[in-house]
């Protein structure tokens, strides 16, 4: 990996993934069901086989489509075991996703020699390559790397779904019961949720990979969580986090030679461990600071 001009585009790409998957992922962690997205990720390998099958590349409207499909009936899954089947949340997600999961794993099993295609960067991804990763039209014209408009789509259709919905989610992630009286349709909400969690996981494989979207999902929101309990600023500093994680770990990846997705998550890790140590109560003790954990404020 080089460090030349193209920085800045894998910088801002990467940022934007950060901050489209922190914003769902608060929302996701308030409602508890922040491996959720694992099992999307997991679970939406068959829709992607099929997709290949269909467009017969990986870079298809048809892989994404079919993606997002298993996206959303894993999410009708879980919520059926868990609502009607009356199965544990965590018994729900971990079923949904080793089921169709595996059904992926057998059919490329069953097709590996029509498929190809390439589990480590479904599962890991490669951010380095997004400047040869280029959109042509059919004319000729190179528009620039097709991740950052990927990226670019996502981050405006989470931030507007975020906006449009803001109340919605706010209510319906603290008491779902209460979201029913005053008429809000929570069940909506939440496929609606999760739909937009499944396209983001999609549209970032190439770019961080399935695995790594979860952990943006998942550690930004919760290290900001341990600094505040307000709901505008947890948003803002999940934001903050996963700009800082996708600055900092681009250069650590440079400076080590390593994988500048592998790099953004462990230093998002480094800080949610940090937080961790320094807000312990045995830490802030020692220094005659601790206090009693205050309740979200919406």
């Amino acid at each position: 990996m080089s460090f030349d001009q193209n920085a800045f585009l894998i910088i801002i790409t990467a940022a934007m993934i950060a901050i489209s998957c922190g914003l769902l992922g608060v929302f996701m962690m308030l409602r508890k069901m922040s491996m959720t997205g694992d099992a999307i990720s997991h679970a939406v390998l068959p829709g992607i086989v099929i997709g290949f099958f269909v467009s017969g590349s990986q870079r298809g409207l048809e892989v994404i489509i079919g993606a997002g499909l298993l996206g959303i009936l894993a999410t009708l899954m879980i919520d059926w075991l868990r609502r009607k089947a009356r199965v544990q949340l965590d018994a729900s997600i971990g079923i949904t996703f080793t089921l169709l999961f595996a059904i992926g794993i057998i059919l490329i099993n069953l097709f590996a020699y029509k498929v190809d295609l390439d589990q480590e960067c479904v599962l890991y991804g490669e951010i380095a390559y997004l400047p040869i990763d280029l959109w042509i039209t059919k004319s000729g014209m190179i528009l620039g790397p097709r991740i950052l408009y990927l990226s670019l789509l996502n981050l405006i259709l989470v931030a507007a779904f975020i906006l449009l919905f803001f109340k919605e989610l706010k209510v319906t992630s603290f008491d779902e019961n209460f979201s029913k009286v005053i008429g809000i349709p929570a069940a909506l909400i939440n496929l609606a949720l999760m739909s937009m969690v499944s396209y983001t996981t999609v549209s970032s494989f190439e770019a961080v990979g399935a695995i790594l979207v979860v952990a943006l999902l998942v550690v930004p929101p919760a290290t900001a969580f341990l600094w505040t309990r307000k709901l505008k600023l947890l948003i803002q500093l999940t934001i903050g986090i996963g700009i800082g994680a996708s600055i900092l770990g681009y250069y650590l990846a440079y400076l080590f030679d390593s994988s500048i997705a592998g790099m953004i998550v462990s230093v998002a890790g480094i800080a949610f461990l940090a937080s961790a140590l320094f807000k312990s109560k045995s830490f802030l003790s020692r220094f005659g600071t601790s206090k009693p954990v205050e309740p979200l404020e919406i």
